[in-house]
C-alpha cells in the first residue's frame, strides 16, 4: 500500500491523458488551449505499466482526466487497459461532455464504471457564456444514454461562481429530484492565472451545506477510494448532492489520491510545487519493482495540506495542466 509520512493511504489515481481542452471555460482556459507543453502524451503501453504499478500497490480506482480526455481517439483502449489491470476495481472518466452522446457506448463497452460530466449551468445561454460552446442539450442526451446503458455511477460537476450560476441552486436541486445522478458543487479554486476572477467569483460551499442539512439532507458514508466530496442524500430525491470545499478546515486530512500528468509526472498535490518524472521507468515491463519503489519514495515529500489559504497555488497555472 502506498502511504505518506502522515499515514494516509492512497487508493485513488487521477490520470491525465492529455492537457488539451476544446472548451474555453471562464475559470480554467478563458483564452482557450495555448499548447504550452510538448504533446508527447503517455502512450497506451506506458499507461498500462503505470496503472499496473499503482494497482500492485493498493490503488483500486483510476480516474481518467485531461484537459479533455475525449479528444484522444484511443480513449476506449485506455479505458480497457485500466479496467483489465490487476487490482483496479473502478475506472472513472471526467469529461466536458462535448462528444459524450456520440461515444459513451464505446466507453462503457471498454469497461468504464463511473462518469463525471461538467455542467456549470442548466441555462443554455449561461452554459455557452461559461464554456464558449452551445452543447448543453447534447450533454443532457449523453447523460440519459449513459444511464440507459446501465452506468450507475454518474456525477455532474458544477463550479460555483458568483457572477454566473450562484442563483441556480434551487434549479439544480429540482433537476436531480427525479434523476439518478450525484450533483457536485465545487468551490472555485485559485490558480496561477485566475486570481482576479477567483476574488470576484468565489462562493463558499459552507452555506450550501447548512441549507442541505436544514432541509432534510443526510450525510453519505464515504468509501475508502472515494474522492474529496462530502455527499448527501434525501429520501425524496433520486439524486444526491456532493460538495467539494478545498478551503474548509481539514480538507486534506483524508487525502487518498495521487495525480499523474499526461507527460508522466507524479504530482503529490494539485497545488504542489513540482512533479516527479516517472516516464523513464515506463519503458519496460521489467521496471515495475523500481517504479513502485520510486513512487513510494516520492511520497516522503507529500505535505500535510495544500497552501491555498495563503494564496499559494504552486505550479498550477490552470486546472487543465494536471487533471484538475
Amino acid at each position: 500500500m502506498l502511504y505518506d509520512p502522515l499515514g494516509r493511504e492512497f487508493h485513488y489515481l487521477r490520470l491525465s491523458v492529455t492537457d488539451v481542452c476544446n472548451f474555453k471555460c471562464s475559470y480554467c482556459l478563458p483564452d482557450g488551449y495555448q499548447c504550452e507543453t510538448p504533446r508527447n502524451f503517455l502512450t497506451v503501453p506506458e499507461i498500462r505499466r503505470l496503472v499496473s504499478a499503482f494497482g500492485a500497490t493498493g490503488t483500486s480506482k483510476v480516474r481518467i482526466t485531461g484537459g479533455e480526455p475525449g479528444l484522444r481517439k484511443d480513449l476506449p483502449e485506455i479505458i480497457k487497459t485500466c479496467a483489465n489491470t490487476s487490482g483496479i476495481e473502478q475506472v472513472a472518466l471526467t469529461t466536458n461532455g462535448f462528444n459524450l452522446e456520440k461515444n459513451i457506448q464505446s466507453w462503457v463497452e471498454a469497461g468504464l464504471t463511473s462518469l463525471n460530466v461538467s455542467i456549470d449551468s442548466l441555462k443554455p445561454e449561461v452554459f455557452r457564456r461559461i464554456t464558449g460552446f452551445d452543447r448543453l442539450q447534447s450533454i443532457f442526451a449523453g447523460l440519459a444514454k449513459a444511464a440507459e446503458l446501465g452506468l450507475s455511477q454518474i456525477k455532474v460537476n458544477a463550479v460555483l461562481m458568483q457572477t454566473f450560476n450562484a442563483d441556480e441552486l434551487s434549479s439544480f436541486l429540482q433537476w436531480i429530484k427525479d434523476k439518478p445522478y450525484t450533483l457536485r458543487f465545487i468551490e472555485l479554486m485559485e490558480t496561477g492565472d485566475n486570481k482576479a476572477f477567483y476574488q470576484q467569483n468565489h462562493v463558499s460551499g459552507y452555506a450550501i451545506k447548512q441549507h442541505l442539512l436544514n432541509n432534510g439532507w443526510l450525510p453519505v458514508l464515504k468509501a475508502k477510494n472515494a474522492g474529496p466530496a462530502e455527499e448527501f442524500y434525501h429520501p425524496n430525491y433520486q439524486g444526491k448532492i456532493g460538495l467539494i470545499m478545498p478551503y474548509s478546515p481539514d480538507f486534506c486530512k483524508t487525502c487518498n489520491r495521487l495525480r499523474v500528468s499526461a507527460l508522466g509526472k507524479l504530482h503529490l498535490c494539485l497545488f504542489g510545487e513540482q512533479g516527479y518524472d516517472l516516464r523513464q521507468l515506463l519503458t519496460s515491463d521489467q521496471q515495475q519493482a523500481e517504479l513502485q519503489q520510486y513512487i513510494q519514495a516520492c511520497l516522503s515529500d507529500k505535505k500535510d495540506s495544500h497552501f491555498l489559504h495563503q494564496g499559494n497555488t504552486g505550479i498550477t497555472q490552470h486546472l487543465a495542466m494536471i487533471g484538475g
